[in-house]
């Protein structure tokens, strides 16, 4: 398994991180035996990067991860959690986010966490779910700080979605040492400019950001919660079709445009779309390490196979170019 410095935290992350959310629903709704039986495979294939958060199944995500990590025992191995403040939490955003990681930790079963990441929407002026850049810097990092000062995590970070303009000032802002980015096929946004009118968000070359400010950058949403691999089908633990992030407005545009890629599959640069998906998000040297939501161990075993073959050569990443044109000017 390769690994890639993650920013300038020192650490070095498998490329393959192991996702824990809701939307492949393994380590939500799972069999035990199978979570336990795919987490100990992806250890032993050399992945170190475990990735939840207490959203993810109000808790069981944790629970289950803290239950394995617990038997397993593993050396070396790096653990990410999250916060989501309610609307309700803003007045006393000190009070909840300390409350959140330590409820976090007692499911884990773990003394700190490696990263701790904010899980709400950045944008200029806040609103709704939503903090404002200046809640972000003022009150948030001061807090996750005081946590950082108890050995409770040792880095912190963001789940970069929101307003463009936001996102740029807090990484810019070098608070941070993470930043988990939308990066796929549907919206290479954070590498590279897009076509004019193209049906995503611009998220203005976000990368330049986070290699400028030494955030290690954690790909998210690599296969657009499914789409990407071409198919409408859904496994029977799986979330039903998450609402996209950056891409489409709609997950069924998703999978629309997802099928109009086939020719990087009937090309012969890849076996399916899936695995053109995997091996796109490593294509950059800005990401650190990618998630894959999986619901099964196959899918685990895929997702390993793909990255075990590399990034796509240049000459797939050229026809996936001229393709993502054919999208400009439709409707988002």
């Amino acid at each position: 398994m390769q690994l890639r410095h993650f920013g300038r935290t020192g650490m070095q992350l498998s490329v393959l991180g192991f996702g824990c959310g809701a939307v492949g629903g393994l380590m939500v709704r799972g069999d035990p035996a199978d979570q336990e039986r795919t987490i100990a495979r992806a250890i032993a294939a050399g992945v170190n990067y475990f990735d939840t958060a207490v959203q993810y199944g109000n808790g069981e995500s944790e629970k289950n991860l803290g239950r394995i990590l617990q038997k397993l025992k593993p050396a070396n191995v790096a653990v990410g959690t999250k916060v989501r403040l309610q609307s309700g939490d803003f007045g006393r955003i000190a009070e909840a986010v300390t409350a959140s990681l330590e409820a976090s930790l007692a499911r884990l079963h773990l003394d700190s966490v490696d990263i701790f990441h904010l899980h709400n929407p950045i944008t200029e002026r806040g609103g709704g779910s939503a903090l404002s850049v200046q809640q972000v810097l003022g009150d948030v990092v001061p807090a996750f700080e005081r946590l950082r000062q108890q050995g409770k995590t040792r880095f912190f970070g963001v789940t970069a979605i929101g307003d463009t303009s936001a996102l740029h000032q807090v990484i810019d802002s070098g608070a941070f040492e993470s930043a988990q980015v939308v990066y796929n096929m549907l919206n290479p946004s954070a590498a590279e400019e897009l076509p004019a009118n193209f049906p995503a968000q611009d998220y203005g070359g976000l990368f330049d950001h986070t290699q400028a400010a030494g955030v290690g950058v954690v790909a998210i949403r690599v296969l657009a919660g499914g789409a990407l691999s071409g198919s409408a089908e859904r496994h029977p633990i799986a979330s039903p079709p998450p609402e996209p992030i950056g891409s489409a407005t709609s997950y069924d545009a998703d999978v629309d445009r997802a099928r109009r890629l086939m020719p990087l599959v009937k090309d012969a640069f890849v076996d399916n779309l899936t695995e053109a998906a995997i091996r796109f998000a490593l294509s950059h040297p800005a990401v650190g390490t990618i998630l894959v939501g999986m619901a099964t161990s196959e899918q685990f075993e895929d997702a390993l196979a793909a990255v075990q073959k590399g990034p796509l050569p240049m000459a797939a990443l050229e026809t996936l170019s001229a393709l993502q044109k054919a999208f400009s000017g439709e409707p988002r």
